[in-house]
Formats: C-alpha cells, sequence, structure tokens
C-alpha cells in the first residue's frame, strides 16, 4: 500500500524547503505527498524578506477537512511560526492520534533569519513535543528548546540529547553544526540509542535539509520495521541528494539538494 504522508509546514517559493521540498522528498520515496499551509514567505537561498502567517483558524480547518476524507499514515511537522498555531496543531494531533509524527523545529532559517518567537518556542516546548514521536532539532535548535547554550562536542550532545529526551517521546539530535570531515547524529527512540555518523559532503548546497530528512523519515517510516531503519533510509538519501546537488543551478546562496537524483537522468541533455 502507497503510504499517504502529510507536511505541515511554510512555503519557500524557491523549493529548496517548506512545503515543496517535503512534497518532493515524498514523491522521490513512493509515498503520496499532502500539505497544509501554515505560513507564506517571501525567500530564496540567500534569505527570507516577508513572512505572512495563516491563521490558526485556517490551519486547522485545513487540517480537519483533510482528516476528514484521506487516510494519514504519517505526518512531518515544520515551520509553524506562532504559538497559536502551534497549540492549533497540537490541539489536532491529540484529537486525531496521528500515527508517526515527526517534529522538524524550524526556528532559524539557513539564512540566519527567526522564524518562531519565544513564545511559540514555549508553546512547542510544553504542547506539541510531548504528542510527537520524533524531533529532529540541530544543535541550535535544541540549545533554544533547553534553554542552554549550544553544544561545541559530541559531550554536550549526549548531555542535550538526555534533556531533549524528557521533552519528547523520541530525539534525532542533529551534529552537522560541529563541523569536521564527520558529521554525527545522535538518535533515542524506543528506549535505544545509536550514535548515525556520516561523512561530510563539502558544498553550500544545504538548504532545506533539515526539512528534507524529516519528511524522508515521515514518508519511510510507515513502511519500515522501526524509526532507526527509518532514519538510516532517510540519512542516506539525504546524502545522495546533497552529493548530487551541484546538478543543480538554483540562486546564488545556499542551493537546495537534488530531491529526485534517483529518477532523473543527470546525464540527459536537456536535464
Amino acid at each position: 500500500m502507497i503510504p499517504n504522508v502529510l507536511t505541515v509546514a511554510g512555503l519557500d517559493p524557491s523549493g529548496g524547503a517548506g512545503v515543496l521540498a517535503d512534497v518532493k522528498t515524498f514523491s522521490a520515496l513512493r509515498a503520496y505527498g499532502m500539505a497544509v499551509l501554515t505560513a507564506v514567505t517571501a525567500q530564496n537561498t540567500r534569505g527570507v524578506s516577508a513572512v505572512s502567517q495563516l491563521s490558526p483558524e485556517l490551519v486547522t480547518t485545513q487540517l480537519e477537512t483533510l482528516l476528514d476524507d484521506v487516510r494519514v499514515d504519517a505526518v512531518k511537522i515544520g515551520m509553524l511560526g506562532s504559538a497559536e498555531v502551534v497549540r492549533a496543531v497540537a490541539d489536532v494531533v491529540r484529537r486525531h492520534r496521528l500515527p508517526y509524527v515527526v517534529l522538524d523545529p524550524v526556528m532559524v532559517a539557513k539564512s540566519g533569519d527567526r522564524l518562531l518567537d519565544e513564545a511559540a518556542v514555549q508553546a512547542l516546548r510544553t504542547e506539541l513535543l510531548p504528542l510527537c514521536d520524533l524531533v529532529t532539532p540541530n544543535l541550535p535548535e535544541a540549545a533554544d528548546l533547553l534553554g542552554e547554550a549550544e553544544a561545541r562536542d559530541e559531550a554536550a550532545m549526549h548531555d542535550q540529547l538526555d534533556g531533549l529526551c524528557a521533552l519528547a517521546p523520541g530525539v534525532l539530535l542533529k551534529g552537522g553544526h560541529l563541523g569536521g570531515d564527520e558529521s554525527t547524529d545522535l538518535l533515542a527512540v524506543d528506549g535505544e540509542r545509536r550514535r548515525l555518523p556520516a561523512v561530510r559532503v563539502p558544498t553550500k548546497n544545504t538548504h532545506g535539509t533539515g526539512c528534507t530528512l524529516s519528511s524522508a523519515i515521515a514518508a519511510l517510516r510507515p513502511a519500515s520495521p522501526g524509526w532507526f531503519e527509518a532514519v538510516a533510509g532517510a540519512k542516506a538519501y539525504v546524502s545522495e541528494g546533497i552529493s548530487a546537488s551541484d546538478q543543480l543551478d538554483v540562486g546564488s546562496g545556499h542551493g537546495p539538494l537534488h530531491h529526485f537524483v534517483q529518477l532523473w537522468d543527470a546525464t540527459s541533455p536537456d536535464r
């Protein structure tokens, strides 16, 4: 059975992040993609120039209308933008008991633009994280969620993983901000912890990698035997997409990864 996977997130017109990147990922990984919008941004590969937040009522209506008709097999939650929208999404997740909920706590864009204020972070921390099966913060996001300084080494990552596990049932703490030749993530879920190293790809084209990783996990989880297998498959997909990102020519800033590298023939003259 082909899984129906939903993203609840914002719109990035450049297609590298947000719902466009999520739906590309679902499609590439053989899932049927659906999207509920929370915000519309004006942005490109260099930065964000404006954000327009949708009302919590409209976000709720989108979700309820969809859920009234369509089976949802997994959910990826990304940019929510305000405390009110966080609470609205949490209410729907709670009432419908949605399966396999993966939260990417989008707080700051790749360009450094702030996308979530402190009130929204607090609502995320107390109302939504406990309802999610897996949360996927990077190191700055983890520090925000915990109210601590950003981890500067792997030992500090392990300490912060302990704190995050008190907030959410499952955590994938992403260590890409540490630098070095290897990017190591830490996974804690279902009472088990694993260290997940990966070779760092030397490229500036990393726009939307967090969105893509979390959506890949959601796409793969319904058919996977467990979270570890879904996360491992998602990391492999993202690594391949980053490695092939130079085949694309999208913008002059942080370009996107190549979501369809497995499907497109890179040698074709019209690619």
